[in-house]
C-alpha cells in the first residue's frame, strides 16, 4: 500500500523514548475517551455505509442515470478531503456523474460553476458542521433562488444536508423533508472525510467508499497496534525542531495531488497553530508542492535559502496509464535525447529521487512516502496517516488540536460589520 522510507531520524535517548511513550499514551487515552471522533470513524461506518446504499436504491433519478452532476457545498473541511480524492482517482472512476465545488463566496467562479447546470440532473448537497457557515448557506440561498427550487415540492429530492444532529441546519432539512446525513458531533471537521462529508458525495458519484475505508483501517490498526512507529519518531522530530525548522514542505509528485496538499495545509496549520497551556505560541508552517512543477520555482528557496525546512516528497510507483516518450530526435534540440523511449512516470518519478537526494545533501531533513498505485484503499490509508500525524504532533505540542479559535475571531468580527451595517 504504502511504503515509508525514513530518511530522517532523530536521536532519541532515555528521556526522548519516555516522552515519546508518554506521547502515545496520551494519544490512546484521546482515542479510547471517544472526546475525539475521527480516530474510530473506520471502525464505525456500517451504519453509514446502509444509509449511502438506501439513498441511491431509493433514488428514482439515480437508479435512471439521470444524475449529470453532484454539486458541493461547503467549504474548508467540507470539501478539500472529497476534492483530494475525486482529483486524485478521476482517471479511474467511470462514472458519468461529475462532482463540483461551490466553495468560496467568489461571484465570477460560482456564475462559472454553475453555468452549465441544470437543476433536473444535478444534486446539491449542502456541508456544514455547525450548520451556519457563511460561505455555504450564503451559496445555498443563491442555488435555491437561482434554480427556483421549491422548497414544498418534490424539487426537494434534488437536495442533501450533511451537518450535525440538531444544527440549524438538520432543522431546516427536517421541517422541508430534505434527506440529511449527520457528522458526529465528536469529529471536527477538518478531519471529517472519513464520514458522511466525504463518503456520502464519493459514493454517489462511484467510489468504493469502503475501500477508502479499509485502507484507513488498516493503518488505525497498525499504528495502534505499534506497528508504525515511525510516525511517533517523525512527529518527535516535528516537535524537537519546530523552533529552528518550523516550516513543513509537503512536495508531492503527481498533478493530482494539488487538492491533497490543500487538504493537507488546512489540516497541519488550522490544527497546530495555537497556544499551548503554558500560553505560548507554537505551531508549524504547513508548504504543499507539486513535482516537478515547482522544481522551476520553490526548489531554489528549499536549497539555497533559509535552512528552516523540512522535506516529505510523495511518489507514485505505479501510474497505471502511462505513455511512452517517443523516439524523435529534434533538429538542434539533440541534448534530451537520452529520454527517449522512457515513460513519462519514469521521467517524474526520476526527477523525484534527483530532488530528494539534492534536498537531502544540501542539509535539508527529508523523508519519502511511496504510494504503491492510487487506488480508493491507499487514498485512504494516507489520509488517516497525516491525521494521526498531527494529532502525534499536537499532542506532544500539548495544545489542543481540534479547535480554531484563530479562525472564530475573524467570524465574529464578520458578524458585527454586516450585523452594524444593517
Amino acid at each position: 500500500m504504502l511504503e515509508f522510507d525514513k530518511k530522517f531520524e532523530p536521536k532519541i535517548g532515555k528521556k526522548g523514548k519516555e516522552f515519546i511513550e508518554n506521547s502515545f499514551s496520551k494519544l490512546k487515552k484521546e482515542k479510547d475517551s471517544e472526546s475525539v471522533g475521527y480516530y474510530t470513524l473506520p471502525n464505525t461506518t456500517t451504519t453509514l455505509f446502509k444509509q449511502i446504499e438506501d439513498y441511491i436504491q431509493n433514488n428514482e433519478d439515480l437508479q435512471n442515470n439521470r444524475i449529470k452532476n453532484v454539486a458541493i457545498i461547503g467549504i474548508g473541511g467540507s470539501s478539500l478531503g472529497t476534492k483530494a480524492i475525486d482529483s486524485i482517482l478521476r482517471f479511474k472512476n467511470h462514472s458519468d456523474i461529475n462532482l463540483l465545488f461551490l466553495e468560496n463566496g467568489d461571484p465570477i467562479n460560482i456564475n462559472y460553476t454553475l453555468q452549465n447546470v441544470d437543476k433536473n440532473d444535478t444534486i446539491f448537497i449542502v456541508i456544514s458542521k455547525s450548520g451556519t457557515t457563511i460561505e455555504t448557506t450564503s451559496i445555498f440561498k443563491y442555488i435555491l433562488d437561482r434554480y427556483k427550487i421549491d422548497l414544498d415540492s418534490n424539487e426537494t429530492s434534488k437536495l442533501i444536508a450533511i451537518t450535525d444532529e440538531d444544527s440549524p441546519l438538520w432543522q431546516f432539512a427536517s421541517k422541508y423533508n430534505i434527506s440529511k446525513f449527520s457528522i458526529p458531533k465528536n469529529v471536527g471537521g477538518r478531519f471529517s472525510v472519513l464520514s458522511a462529508v466525504g463518503l456520502v458525495p464519493l459514493a454517489i458519484v462511484g467510489y468504493d467508499i469502503k475501500a477508502i475505508i479499509s485502507g484507513a483501517l488498516k493503518f488505525e490498526e497498525e499504528f495502534f497496534a505499534r506497528k508504525q512507529n515511525h510516525l511517533l519518531t517523525k512527529a518527535y522530530y516535528y516537535y524537537k525542531k519546530g523552533k529552528d525548522k518550523p516550516i513543513n514542505v509537503l512536495f508531492s509528485y503527481a498533478s493530482s495531488f494539488s487538492y491533497f496538499n490543500q487538504w493537507y495545509v488546512q489540516l497541519w496549520g488550522e490544527s497546530l497553530g495555537k497556544f499551548d497551556k503554558k500560553n505560548k505560541k507554537v505551531g508549524l508552517t504547513p508548504v504543499g508542492l507539486v513535482g516537478s512543477v515547482d522544481q522551476h520555482s520553490f526548489l531554489q528557496l528549499v536549497i539555497q535559502g533559509p535552512e528552516d525546512k523540512t522535506v516529505t516528497f510523495i511518489k507514485i510507483n505505479d501510474f497505471e496509464t502511462d505513455i511512452k516518450i517517443p523516439d524523435i530526435r529534434l533538429e538542434n534540440i539533440t541534448g534530451v535525447n537520452y529520454i527517449n523511449n522512457h515513460t513519462f512516470g519514469e521521467l517524474i518519478n526520476a526527477q523525484c529521487m534527483a530532488t530528494l537526494e539534492s534536498v537531502s545533501e544540501a542539509g535539508i531533513p527529508v523523508d519519502l512516502i511511496t504510494v504503491n498505485n492510487l487506488s480508493e484503499a491507499n487514498l485512504g490509508c494516507l489520509i488517516y496517516y497525516y491525521e494521526l500525524l498531527t494529532s502525534c504532533v499536537g499532542v506532544m505540542f500539548d495544545i489542543n488540536t481540534y479547535d480554531q479559535p484563530g479562525v472564530e475571531f475573524g467570524k465574529k468580527k464578520l458578524v458585527k460589520k454586516f450585523v452594524k451595517e444593517a
